[in-house]
């Protein structure tokens, strides 16, 4: 059975997701889209794997009962700790992860070495490092992991050009730059809302010539391709494709992101997921 007109579920911790969004509407612009904006329990990257776990299935039930014919994690930090588990929940279901481009990175690559900027969580997982050991063994690449403390809040709190973010932009790629890297890897789908500022950071630098990866293309790519061999792609409609969006915080702080980010304004619900059992930790005493 096939729902092609039922919509597609993309969620993240927030708005850096949207970042993937865009992808996905340029290259599916019939389909109809939910996102969610988990941003009231964001950061993920600062809580243990199994909560993450739990409220990855919460929301992907969450999106299934609005009718969602596959799911989207818009999120490096969440793919790592729970796409398996999702998987396993829903067998047959179009399910794309998002996961840092090492392997377009190490093919671009002229030095050798290649910077990748994302979470300390994503850059821990032990499926992050065994994806790294295994390009490194094929390509001869080598991996300068940074992890960006705070840079995802930043740009979710609006500060896309601040000096603060700047700042951090800084701190965090001028040492790549210093050891050799020569592409960065944006393993964070916050991290191309700030491209411009990045992009700034390296012409300042006298660096213009390295090359950004970000994976928002290859994952709405592969989203084609799943609902395609599902029969599951929406044909172009009469009815124009929808977006609706949801989110565990503030309805408004969202739909000024759809605006601000996108240049869109889709109606945006506030919900409340089931928080994971054992969360929030009970104060020590």
């Amino acid at each position: 059975m096939t729902f092609p007109d039922a919509p597609v579920g993309i969620f993240d911790s927030g708005v850096g997701g949207l970042s993937v969004l865009r992808h996905i509407q340029a290259q599916l612009p019939h389909e109809h889209l939910l996102y969610l904006a988990d941003t009231g329990f964001a950061p993920y990257g600062d809580k243990p794997e199994h909560i993450v776990v739990e409220r990855v299935l919460a929301i992907g039930d969450f999106l299934l009962a609005q009718g969602a014919k596959a799911l989207v994690v818009a999120c490096n930090t969440a793919t790592v700790a729970a796409v398996r588990e999702l998987r396993e929940r829903h067998p047959g279901m179009p399910i794309v992860g998002v996961e840092p481009g090492l392997k377009p990175a190490a093919s671009l690559t002229r030095s050798g070495k290649v910077g990748v900027l994302a979470t300390e969580r994503t850059l821990r997982g032990a499926k992050f490092l065994q994806l790294r050991d295994q390009i490194h063994r094929d390509s001869g690449a080598e991996f300068l992991l940074q992890p960006c403390v705070g840079l995802a809040d930043q740009i979710e709190f609006g500060e896309l050009d601040s000096t603060a973010t700047s700042a951090m932009l800084k701190r965090f790629i001028m040492p790549l730059l210093t050891e050799g890297a020569d592409t960065l890897v944006l393993g964070c789908t916050h991290y191309p809302l700030v491209r411009a500022s990045i992009e700034r950071l390296l012409k300042d630098a006298g660096r213009p010539d390295v090359a950004l990866v970000d994976t928002g293309d290859a994952v709405a790519r592969q989203l084609a391709r799943l609902l395609a061999g599902a029969s599951q792609l929406r044909a172009q409609s009469t009815i124009p494709a929808s977006l609706t969006g949801y989110t565990s915080a503030s309805a408004t702080a969202l739909t000024a992101a759809f605006r601000n980010l996108l240049g869109i304004d889709p109606p945006v619900h506030e919900v409340a997921l089931p928080l994971p059992a054992g969360w929030p930790p009970a104060p020590a005493s």
